[in-house]
């Protein structure tokens, strides 16, 4: 049944256009058309003037509604994080978990391949976000259970994921070299984070084929003079990614606007979200616009992804057009589903966030 979505502005990925409607028929966009050609017997959904984007994708987020996925693995967390994504115009994302006993990993997978099964199609896989990070850069992780495996642990548990685990963040100074090129194998995107890595260490984890890295800034390594460290990496690299949180506080916004002017199209947003949790061993206080553990130390965020638009143009000097990008088209690159999601294009799915035109607020459509 062919549908057409009018009375918006339609931002296709690359430029805003009024006075035009979306076609979809199958969940995939059929076209895009002067508004004078829209088909008289065709489902019309009224946008009500508000801005028609591409739907946010968010590559780390670890639950919602007072349920944090690796305390809450299964059905009842992913019905409340896909809500709380829709609520804030994010079509998919990477649940994420943080540093963890294996048998904790392990039930987490399996709640993944649960939902898939079941027909499941908001969550696309797991950020394994440690163990295999550096105890000196852990943040708010438990620093018992940061690990350096061995290269037959890792490729155990890549056979019980069965391609459950699409990023894994890992710091490459802890680790046996032969290990980032066994996720890649796999098919694991490799991202540097929580590393306290010289800039000569990341440059060669980078060569070896970490492509990305972790919330920018946070939990690695600084720029220093006399030392680049992580963040030089990844700023010096010609074609690293990297994500941030721009919610003001992980990161001070100038600290932004510097990586944006160096970085270009490969920065991108994160939520890092979390939620309040009062079971298991991350128990998240909300302090008023960010979560602590309970001994103060910074734990997530409180951010929607349509908040760090907001905050990118407005604290930023991002414009509305790169901001909207940063949220949806660059972490399609970085899950290479830059053909599938991040523009609103003839092929592409049809899944749009509407968005108020003060970025106050968005909602998950198609």
């Amino acid at each position: 049944m062919l549908q057409a979505y009018t009375n918006a502005t339609i931002f296709t990925g690359s430029k805003f256009i009024d006075h035009h409607v979306v076609i979809i028929a199958d969940s995939i966009i059929e076209a895009i058309l002067p508004a004078e050609l829209l088909p008289g017997d065709i489902s019309i959904i009224d946008c009500q003037n508000q801005l028609l984007v591409p739907a946010f994708i968010d590559l780390q987020i670890y639950g919602a509604g007072g349920k944090l996925f690796s305390a809450y693995p299964g059905s009842e967390v992913f019905q409340l994080l896909a809500n709380h994504n829709a609520q804030s115009g994010t079509g998919t994302c990477l649940v994420t978990i943080a540093t963890q006993p294996m048998e904790t990993i392990l039930s987490c997978i399996d709640a993944i391949k649960t939902y898939w099964q079941q027909g499941g199609d908001r969550i696309m896989g797991m950020h394994l976000e440690g163990p295999f990070i550096n105890a000196v850069k852990r943040g708010a992780h438990v620093k018992e259970w940061i690990v350096s495996p061995t290269v037959d642990e890792v490729k155990t548990l890549l056979r019980v994921a069965g391609g459950v685990i699409k990023i894994v963040t890992l710091a490459p100074e802890c680790l046996d070299e032969k290990i980032i090129p066994l996720f890649l194998e796999n098919g694991v995107i490799v991202s540097i984070g929580h590393s306290n890595a010289t800039f000569s260490e990341a440059i060669n984890a980078m060569k070896n084929g970490a492509t990305t890295v972790t919330h920018l800034y946070n939990a690695m390594s600084p720029l220093h003079h006399r030392e680049p460290g992580l963040v030089g990496a990844a700023m010096q690299h010609p074609s690293a990614t990297a994500s941030i949180i721009p919610d003001g506080i992980h990161v001070d916004y100038e600290a932004i606007k510097i990586a944006k002017k160096i970085m270009g199209q490969r920065l991108f947003f994160i939520t890092d979200a979390v939620t309040k949790t009062t079971i298991g061993p991350y128990r998240h206080v909300l302090n008023s616009d960010h979560y602590d553990l309970p001994d103060g130390t910074l734990s997530g965020s409180a951010l929607t992804m349509v908040k760090a638009v907001k905050n990118a143009v407005e604290h930023c000097n991002t414009s509305l057009d790169e901001a909207l990008r940063m949220a949806s088209l660059y972490p399609a690159r970085v899950m290479g589903l830059q053909q599938q999601l991040g523009k609103i294009e003839k092929g592409f799915a049809a899944r749009f966030a509407l968005v108020n035109r003060d970025l106050s607020s968005a909602t998950l459509c198609g």
